[in-house]
């Protein structure tokens, strides 16, 4: 009796692991959004790994997770690392390539729980009310991921992330377009004061005499 269990449940395994081997190879996950900002703006928060601090969906998990930043600044050669919780467990993001105001493609590493790589990129297109940003995740599923993917698919799983994500960059990118365009509007403001105030001062006042220089033409006698 307990050899023919033994031997049904090594059945149903082998069965399982041939449709967990079944599985897409292969996952992707996009999601885009539209932003009333500049495309600058929004721009500069990919671009720079310091400022994923204030949209990142991860960012929430672990506010003590250890962060590091390496290479360049921003733009290509910089380096984001992370280690943290099991929630946001630890990886590292690379810069490979950067197009100001239209494309960063970012090399992202996961070290744990599960090593994998993941090419990355953030795409920003015109739009009639500002900006389009597009997200986009790519990578091979091991067969880990595969088994997990029987219970909930990688677009489910990380597209609320991406959707989350998207909204915060959205609100800051707006609020900070509404501050330059504030900024922008006081100082043609104050420079038009200026003007007025310097064309009042230079003109003549009724009842003074010309400016020095000046001569005055009597009208002719009839």
């Amino acid at each position: 009796m307990l050899k023919k269990i033994f031997l049904g449940a090594a059945v149903i395994i082998l069965a399982l692991c041939g449709v967990i081997a079944l599985q897409p190879s292969t996952f992707s996950v996009q999601r885009s959004a539209t932003f009333k900002a500049a495309p600058d703006i929004a721009f500069a928060l990919v671009n720079d790994f310091h400022r994923w601090e204030g949209w990142s969906p991860w960012q929430k998990l672990d506010p003590n997770q250890k962060m590091t930043f390496e290479g360049a600044a921003t733009g290509v050669g910089a380096k984001y690392g992370w280690s943290g919780n099991d929630q946001v467990g630890e990886g590292r993001m690379t810069i490979e390539e950067s197009k100001t105001n239209e494309l960063v493609r970012i090399q992202l590493e996961f070290i744990r729980p599960f090593a994998s790589t993941s090419p990355t990129t953030f795409t920003f297109s015109p739009a009639a009310e500002g900006v389009t940003v597009t997200w986009k995740m790519e990578g091979t599923n091991t067969f880990m991921g595969k088994a997990i993917s029987l219970f909930v698919g990688m677009d489910a799983m990380l597209g609320k992330d991406f959707d989350a994500g998207l909204a915060a960059m959205g609100k800051l990118a707006e609020a900070e377009t509404q501050k330059r365009a504030e900024a922008e509007a006081a100082k043609l403001a104050a420079e038009k004061a200026a003007a007025e105030a310097a064309a009042a001062a230079a003109a003549p006042v009724e009842g003074q005499p010309a400016p020095a220089g000046g001569q005055t033409v009597a009208a002719p006698t009839p």
